[in-house]
């Protein structure tokens, strides 16, 4: 309650506590993407109602409903496709906020090996760009991927 005496949180609250769950990275911009899609009505602020929907899919929602979620999280442009260089921007951020703490392949090592490796599984039509259909596919196909884009991880 002390930190959300109003019942919704600002983005620098919001970021502020995300970054006390990652102490040895920077989360300010995972958090932020984050708090894009938490803020459902795009007002600013995270409601209490808002909150509670969004921790509910990404803890307790079927695969189905964690992959629409994560969809909105990676489709940074709302424009119902998730680009390459959308997906290297969070994949970027996640890479960012767990710093030093994970250790990855060296077909991992980087976001854009990470992003090339993951749309050469899942890009089927090869236009660069995922559409909601060939994410969730790709995403059930290939339980590596779901690891890899820290869809279950507790990053959310």
């Amino acid at each position: 309650m002390k930190d959300c005496p109003d019942g919704s949180l600002h983005q620098h609250e919001f970021l502020s506590i995300y970054q006390q769950f990652f102490p040895f990275g920077d989360a300010t911009k995972f958090a932020t993407f984050v708090f894009k899609v938490f803020d459902d009505n795009q007002d600013g602020l995270i409601e209490f109602t808002e909150f509670i929907k969004a921790l509910s899919v990404t803890s307790r929602g079927t695969v189905e409903d964690k992959l629409e979620w994560a969809f909105k999280l990676y489709d940074l442009d709302k424009d119902g496709y998730i680009t390459e260089e959308e997906m290297t921007d969070v994949v970027d951020a996640i890479y960012k906020m767990v710093g030093t703490m994970v250790t990855y392949p060296e077909d991992e090592s980087t976001p854009e090996k990470m992003v090339s490796k993951i749309f050469k599984k899942m890009d089927k039509n090869l236009t660069h760009k995922l559409s909601k259909e060939e994410f969730k596919d790709g995403c059930k196909l290939d339980p590596s991927i779901i690891k890899a884009l820290c869809l279950y991880d507790g990053l959310v």
